[in-house]
């Protein structure tokens, strides 16, 4: 047993850099992978659960009270994959750190030999008993599987049904049936998909070549309210079809799009199919698209439907995404724009024909019949919310903007056929019970390729599935699969599931415990968990139970209502239980109020003090958490606090591909920090406040001097400061000043950002060197440090290139912002974007006014602050006239830029009207208030511009007086060209204009 004084070795070092790339790797493994069971939010890497889970269970062997027969097992047992024998304990800590880091391999995460040694480890360390791992929150069950992968008991438990279900198979039933559950669920998913393929003929028929399509694009459509037009426009997003591009050879492979021709006498928007000549540099000039940020433009009279009017129509078409009936052709609904099949592994694209139209329509009789049968219960009706869950969490609202307002709504009519039938099959006496929970799983995850909301990848010819983001996104035109098409969805879907069977049962012998429960109040005893490791929900980023109502209200109509109530009982809405759920989610109500953020601080503080109870003596407990919003940040950390946890330990784990969705020019988390908790002791007594203070800058400048080395740089890196800084604060049961008073969690945390700032300018502006030398003077203007500062968070943590070329996705990839961003906006705004909270955080301690930036180098607006792009300045900084103009001035009369810059303000103003005096006339004020005095940050941007401008006389003779001033231009022309991204512009241009300064 390991003593309760003993470390854990997470508590001492773990290998950041190769978990990372670990880690972020792992999410482009699909073959075989748990996460591939079924969709889940914001699901743990199993690379980082398993390495931070050793972590957490072995102890550190250079601790006193390591037990000594544990060293001697690690000893023997670790040289046969890291070799030679360790002479001292702290090559065993090396050894025991080297070996997490190569357990975190996919490649290496079922080898017996590794399995073994891992095992053999966890097994030294508890001796006594198998040690047991619980969360609380485990949503898609990654770490509880971690535990069963290293020889541990686990507990799962979720409020949520749906994660409660994939928790169930994942862990209980894989595990208890082995590797024969796949065989299984083979032998007997083929047999379902002859009976559906059998039954749903009739409405998916064959096309003329004899091949049954795999796929149907539809558009939703409008009527042009143009004075004596009316014609009917389908929304068409893009009218590529297939866009294929090689990179390597930079030519375009396969290029098919769709042509929209407004025929002005009929009033009617013809559709062709044209297959372009490749291979090819260029792209062709096609038809462009009839959907623009969420207007329609008429192909017949080029006018243009606004957005608002596109909703209101779409609105009383109850969201236009369902077929018309026979008698209103294309009256009203969703248009039949292309078939597509594949034929001998290549993708094909044709017209619709009056089969296809047949086969929909027949859909549509069915439908009507099955609802007369069996009631309109028998497909989903219950309704979406349309409370936009929080200020970072688009939820389902965007869907009910244009009038689906119930779930059935997202699915056409054939859709729900197909699903309805499959769901009558897998509820078959003939399928056998133990595998009715992975055809549930089955069909629940085919519903979520099978809505109007489903969208056609052209660059890679594949639909995107309704969740590619968090959130139910408008699709003006959408894809309509097949799902029992020979080995298209329905099997690859059964297929997926029996990989992932093989692979887990590979390696877990012994089941877990799962079950639905309240985080705030679970089925353990007390004192009875070694390892209470779990990854809480996200403050307000993710409505978890909002978007799996798309699962459930599939689920609840498969499972029998007696094996239903096992996972959530009844709840007013008929859907996932949200009332408890621990989110920011003003959607919901609990006690009469929307929830708010203390909902969320009291919520993780109760559960945390869960933790606590159920936490042995000599136990340890980590929280994971990457929210992007300081609030958020605070709000678990004062959850912590308050259930009296002491932080010990924190590290950042890079779980995030480096081109994450949105990460482009904004300030995106790549890190998920886990804090290595344990419970404050009861005589922890209190802190002082001064010694604190005194300590903090020297924790912060190391910790971030390590994390650089690690690989770990901006947002990631600040959030990831606030782990170790807690350490100092958390120890104590509170922390006074010397005059007695309190300091609250928020006022210690603003000290945090405070020095994290600080530190951060020393490193990148040399601003400590400065002052050393020249006193205060050799601090740079404040828009240089908000500019560094806001350049420093934004820098990049991963471990792959995301400075390759997109040019070629035309917003048609799934790195494309989605249509509830673009709606009613123009041209996307350039320049780099900050949450605000993150900007105040920073500017506020360290004595800059954002406001007084307003206009010059920043915009604020709507909680964020953008950084105004160098290019977009030019007019600023050169007046109308431009660079032309400013060089030849720069070229006379260099030294005196200060006057030369912001021409537009030097002009005498108009009369002043003093309150109580008479009028005057004059200059606006002195130089020194009136006009912008330009600042070294202004005189760098002057130089890129005229580089950009191809002004070299103007920039040489800028660039000499500034070296004649001072060292500050270049100083910060060089510290600018390391914070901006690599293949960005501004950095090409400020190294090229670097280039003309004159070396002394």
């Amino acid at each position: 047993m390991i003593p309760k004084e003993c470390k854990r070795l997470i508590e001492v070092d773990f290998p950041i850099a190769e978990v990372s790339k670990q880690s972020a790797r792992e999410k482009s493994i699909r073959h075989g992978h748990p996460s591939t069971l079924h969709l889940w939010w914001a699901r743990r890497p199993l690379a980082a659960c398993r390495s931070v889970l050793l972590g957490l269970l072995l102890p550190d062997p250079c601790d006193e009270h390591c037990p000594d027969d544990f060293k001697t097992t690690a000893r023997e047992i670790l040289p046969e994959l890291t070799g030679g024998s360790a002479r001292n304990d702290e090559e065993l800590r090396a050894k025991m750190l080297k070996f997490i880091a190569d357990f975190s391999n996919w490649d290496h995460s079922s080898h017996p030999r590794y399995l073994a040694i891992a095992r053999g480890l966890v097994k030294a360390a508890h001796p006594e008993e198998t040690p047991l791992v619980a969360d609380p929150f485990a949503g898609g069950g990654s770490i509880p599987l971690e535990a069963l992968r290293i020889g541990c008991d686990a507990f799962a438990s979720d409020l949520n049904p749906v994660a409660c279900l994939i928790n169930k198979v994942l862990l209980e039933d894989i595990p208890r049936y082995g590797k024969t559950f796949a065989e299984e669920l083979r032998k007997f998913g083929a047999q379902i998909r002859v009976k559906a393929e059998n039954e749903l003929s009739e409405l998916y028929p064959k096309g003329p070549d004899g091949i049954q399509p795999i796929a149907y694009l539809w558009a939703r459509t409008v009527r042009c309210e143009s004075v004596g037009c009316g014609a009917e426009i389908p929304l068409v997003k893009t009218t590529w079809l297939a866009k294929r591009y090689n990179k390597r050879t930079k030519q375009y492979t396969k290029l098919v799009s769709l042509d929209l021709t407004g025929n002005k006498k009929s009033k009617e928007v013809e559709v062709s199919i044209t297959i372009h000549r490749t291979p090819t540099v260029r792209l062709p000039q096609i038809s462009g698209a009839t959907e623009i940020h969420g207007k329609a433009l008429c192909p017949c009279c080029k006018k243009v439907l606004s957005d608002k009017r596109v909703r209101q129509q779409l609105s009383l078409q109850g969201g236009g995404g369902d077929i018309p009936t026979m008698n209103n052709s294309h009256l009203a609904g969703a248009r039949l724009m292309a078939v597509i099949s594949r034929s001998d592994g290549e993708i094909k694209y044709r017209l619709p024909n009056q089969a296809d139209t047949s086969g929909v329509h027949r859909a549509v009789t069915k439908l009507k019949e099955a609802i007369q049968e069996s009631g309109a219960n028998v497909v989903p009706n219950e309704p979406l919310s349309n409370v936009r869950p929080s200020p970072n969490a688009r939820g389902v609202s965007g869907a009910t903007r244009i009038g689906i307002t119930d779930f059935g709504k997202l699915f056409t009519a054939r859709q729900k056929i197909a699903l309805l039938m499959l769901s009558r099959l897998m509820k078959s006496n003939s399928i056998p019970e133990h595998l009715k929970d992975c055809f549930y799983l089955t069909v629940t995850k085919l519903s979520e390729r099978s809505t109007n909301f489903v969208t056609w990848i052209n660059t890679t010819e594949a639909p995107r599935g309704t969740f590619a983001r968090q959130a139910l996104t408008i699709a003006w035109d959408f894809i309509e699969l097949t799902p029992v098409a020979g080995k298209e969805e329905f099997q690859e879907l059964v297929e997926a599931i029996a990989l992932v069977c093989e692979y887990v049962a590979g390696f877990a012998t012994t089941s877990a415990s799962s079950t639905q429960a309240d985080a705030i109040s679970t089925p353990l005893a007390d004192v009875s968990v070694p390892v209470w490791f779990t990854d809480p929900p996200y403050y307000d980023s993710i409505p978890y139970a909002d978007l799996s109502d798309l699962f459930y209200c599939w689920l609840k109509r498969l499972i029998p209502e007696k094996d239903l109530n096992r996972f959530c009982g009844n709840t007013p809405s008929g859907l996932t239980p949200k009332e408890m759920e621990i989110t920011w989610n003003r959607a919901h109500v609990v006690n009469g109020f929307p929830k708010t953020p203390k909902f969320f601080e009291e919520m993780t503080a109760k559960s945390f003090v869960e933790g606590r109870r159920v936490l042995a003596q000599d136990g340890v407990g980590c929280v994971v958490f990457a929210h992007k919003t300081t609030e958020g940040w605070e709000a678990l950390l004062s959850g912590l606090t308050n259930a009296r946890w002491t932080i010990t330990a924190s590290w950042p784990i890079a779980t995030e591909r480096s081109g994450k969705l949105g990460g482009k020019n904004k300030a995106m988390l790549m890190t998920s920090v886990h804090l290595i908790c344990r419970p404050r002791s009861e005589d922890a007594g209190v802190g002082d406040w001064s010694d604190i203070l005194h300590e903090l800058p020297n924790r912060i400048g190391d910790w971030m001097e390590r994390l650089d080395k690690e690989g770990i740089h901006g947002a990631d890196l600040v959030f990831s400061c606030i782990g170790p800084a807690l350490e100092l604060f958390s120890r104590y049961e509170r922390v006074e000043t010397a005059e007695g008073k309190k300091i609250e969690l928020a006022e210690y945390l603003e000290k945090v950002w405070e020095v994290v700032g600080r530190t951060a300018l020393e490193q990148i502006l040399g601003t400590a060197e400065a002052r050393a030398r020249n006193g205060a003077a050799g601090v740079l203007e404040e828009d240089a440090r908000l500019t560094a500062l806001f350049l420093w968070t934004l820098m990049s943590t991963g471990t792959a290139d995301n400075n390759g070329d997109d040019s070629t996705n035309d917003g048609d990839d799934e790195n494309d912002d989605d249509d509830d961003d673009k709606e009613g906006k123009g041209k996307k705004k350039s320049g780099y974007s900050l949450q605000f909270d993150v900007a105040r955080r920073f500017a506020q301690p360290l004595g800059i006014d954002l406001e007084k930036w307003k206009g010059r180098i920043i915009q604020i607006e709507k909680g964020v602050v953008r950084l105004i792009s160098v290019k977009d300045r030019s007019e600023q900084l050169f007046g109308t006239k431009g660079a032309t103009e400013i060089a030849h001035k720069l070229e006379r009369f260099a030294d005196k830029a200060q006057m030369i810059l912001f021409p537009g303000e030097q002009t005498t103003a108009a009369p002043i009207k003093i309150k109580g005096k008479k009028q005057r006339t004059g200059r606006l004020q002195e130089v020194e208030e009136n006009r912008r005095e330009a600042t070294t940050l202004d005189r760098v941007h002057a130089a890129m511009l005229l580089q950009a401008s191809g002004q070299p006389a103007g920039l040489r003779a800028l660039i000499e007086a500034e070296q004649r001033r001072s060292p500050d231009f270049v100083r910060l022309a060089n510290a600018l060209s390391a914070l901006y991204p690599k293949a960005s512009e501004e950095k090409r241009l400020l190294d090229a204009m670097l280039l003309a300064v004159t070396r002394r």
